[in-house]
């Protein structure tokens, strides 16, 4: 695998599907259980400050608040946190935040050696059999896929609902 491929794809894909939501829609809620689709991007840009932080500790170290605040409080305190503390961003304020998460996740992915990605056990919170090549498989390509998916069915049935209004004519 190619990891820097599959982030860029991870990415491309998000890019894809926001580029596709109507400006007032992104505020709706119901996407995703609850969350609209400003806070689904919310949560990945909270996802990709923890890989930051997860790649930088194979290059430069560093502190790692993300991961801690994760692996202590769970991964659902850890969503229903990040996605408050982003609560007041505009989605142009969402998006660029994501933006800059994503492309640092990119380059500091781009820094690591290949062999690198293949070393089972390196990440021991994640599972010993597992490798840096399977957690952003899993954890980050899928987790993408996922939630993009989502937001494919939101604009579909905006899509379908538009279609069904009624005709408005001039008098």
């Amino acid at each position: 695998m190619h990891a820097v491929d599959v982030l860029r794809y991870g990415y491309l894909w998000v890019l894809r599907h926001v580029d596709a939501l109507p400006e007032e829609e992104w505020n709706t809620p119901g996407v995703c259980g609850v969350w609209s689709c400003r806070e689904i991007i919310a949560h990945l840009t909270s996802f990709e400050h923890l890989l930051a932080e997860v790649l930088n500790g194979f290059l430069d170290g560093g502190p790692t608040p993300y991961l801690d605040q994760q692996n202590d409080e769970g991964g659902e305190r850890f969503n229903d946190v990040q996605v408050g503390q982003r609560a007041r961003q505009t989605p142009e304020e969402t998006m660029a935040e994501y933006t800059a998460a994503a492309e640092k996740v990119l380059a500091l992915a781009a820094r690591i050696p290949v062999e690198t990605y293949r070393q089972t056990g390196s990440l021991p919170w994640y599972g010993m059999e597992y490798d840096l090549d399977d957690y952003i498989s899993y954890g980050y390509y899928g987790h993408k896929r996922e939630h993009m998916a989502q937001i494919a069915v939101f604009l579909d049935l905006l899509a379908s609902s538009r279609r069904s209004e009624p005709a408005t004519s001039a008098a």
